[in-house]
């Protein structure tokens, strides 16, 4: 496992307001406050959502607000929890399900928060060459004999069936079973008429796989593309650069990203214990200020940056992957069929769009999955959903340190939401593959609104 640490420790700075005017209203930002805690020790998966703790440590982010950063690449997603728990790491890259299944006891029982969201979108759904190759006569063609996109899992629905009638289990990977690509994956398969499973941890089944139609299990990222090409796997859910990885070594065919499934959905989020949190709320402030600055210079002069971050990215100690595979996605493109290049600009987003702002609804949207796949067991109110969305995702915290970077002049009030008026919901969204719209506030009615999957009071 690679580290990387910063050279140099500075002391916190003088906030320097924008004017004279601007430091008499507003007395109470005029310094940062001092971190409790300066040397610490971050853990991340490596996946190039991770960018913006690399940006942050090269780019001398973390520096500015006085921390001492190491950067250590982790194992797996259980382990970088496991070490978030136990104090090893102050904080982590983490799927955005992880602290709200840390919270509610699903696997590990602990109290982790988040208060910033990492990035949106990022992840893809590919398939083995001989899938591929099954699914393509189902597969509307444009005028050019290329496949009309999005792709759907209708398409896969009669290989699917194929495999059964000859015997055959039809099995997929994900990264976890808290992952967002564990999510995003049964969202697309269900959507076209695909069980792909459910969780019973109260009768100790938590294979996800009762009642399965695709038979989902766990695989980590990089070791993606080499399990599919062993056979054990006949496609899988990921982010980057693991599937522009199997297009590269021509073993299997991107069919869907993430975007096309649920147009700029959360990823990512940094994750810390409560506990630790409590213990050093300022050092927390000053970490998510760095992380917002970093995911501003990700996205900034129209992703003009990109290509440095790719750099920087491809370097052993973080993602480690080619530099033409990791810009292959990072750039705005994503190839799908070898040669099928298209413009993705959104495929990753890691400030636009509010990207960084850890939404109440985004968690909510989680929690009604773990719901829908028997990972809740019980049907919860409403007023449930709400109360773990508030205890885990923490915008009052974020409120602060984007506060604090807009007295500094390092960002602009128009950068942010308006904290004035920001409730933690977005808009009823409905840019979903199967049409359904999602509201936030209502997820009992929204988890009606799905055939496949439990809702109300089922129960296994």
């Amino acid at each position: 496992m690679g580290i990387f640490s910063t050279k140099k420790k500075y002391f916190n700075k003088l906030v320097l307001p924008l004017s004279i005017s601007a430091a008499m209203t507003l007395p109470s930002l005029l310094f940062a406050a001092e971190p409790e805690k300066e040397d610490l020790k971050f853990g991340f998966i490596k996946l190039t959502d991770m960018a913006p703790l690399a940006v942050a440590y090269e780019k001398g982010f973390f520096e500015d607000e006085g921390l001492f950063v190491e950067l250590e690449a982790q194992a797996n997603w259980k382990v970088l929890l496991d070490r978030v728990i136990t104090g090893e790491l102050d904080g982590a890259h983490m799927l955005a399900g992880q602290p709200l299944g840390a919270t509610i006891g699903f696997g590990t029982q602990a109290h982790i928060i988040t208060a910033f969201s990492m990035d949106l979108n990022g992840n893809a759904i590919t398939v083995s060459n001989k899938v591929w190759d099954e699914m393509k006569p189902h597969i509307p063609k444009d005028k050019d004999g290329k496949p009309v996109h999005p792709i759907k899992a209708d398409y896969l629905k009669p290989v699917i069936e194929k495999y059964k009638d000859e015997g055959k289990p039809f099995n997929m990977g994900m990264v976890f079973p808290v992952s967002t690509h564990n999510y995003e994956l049964r969202y697309w398969l269900a959507a076209g008429g695909i069980n792909p499973g459910l969780y019973a941890p109260h009768k100790g089944d938590t294979s996800g796989q009762i009642d399965a139609d695709a038979f989902l299990s766990v695989t980590p990222p990089p070791q993606m593309p080499s399990t599919m090409e062993a056979g054990t796997i006949y496609g899988y859910c990921v982010g980057e650069p693991w599937n522009q990885q199997a297009v590269f070594k021509n073993i299997g065919v991107p069919v869907i990203t993430d975007y096309e499934i649920w147009k700029n959905n959360p990823e990512k989020v940094f994750g810390v214990s409560k506990a630790w949190a409590d213990k050093y709320p300022n050092t927390h402030i000053a970490v998510v200020k760095s992380l917002i600055r970093s995911a501003q210079w990700l996205d900034a002069n129209e992703n003009g940056n990109r290509p440095e971050a790719v750099k920087i990215l491809s370097k052993p100690n973080y993602v480690g992957a080619d530099y033409d595979v990791i810009a292959n996605s990072m750039t705005g493109t994503f190839e799908y069929e070898k040669g099928d290049k298209r413009e993705v600009p959104d495929f990753n987003v890691f400030f636009r769009y509010n990207a960084t702002y850890p939404y109440y609804s985004d968690a909510i949207w989680y929690l009604t999955q773990m719901r829908r796949w028997g990972q809740i067991e019980e049907q919860k109110a409403d007023s449930w959903y709400m109360d773990i969305a508030k205890s885990v995702y923490r915008p009052d915290i974020y409120a602060q340190a984007a506060k604090e970077l807009i007295a500094e002049g390092k960002l602009k009030a128009s950068d942010f939401p308006d904290f004035n008026t920001e409730d933690g919901f977005k808009p009823p969204q409905s840019d979903f593959i199967d049409g359904v719209s999602y509201d936030g506030k209502q997820p009992n009615a929204y988890l009606e609104s799905f055939k496949i999957g439990l809702k109300g009071k089922d129960k296994i």
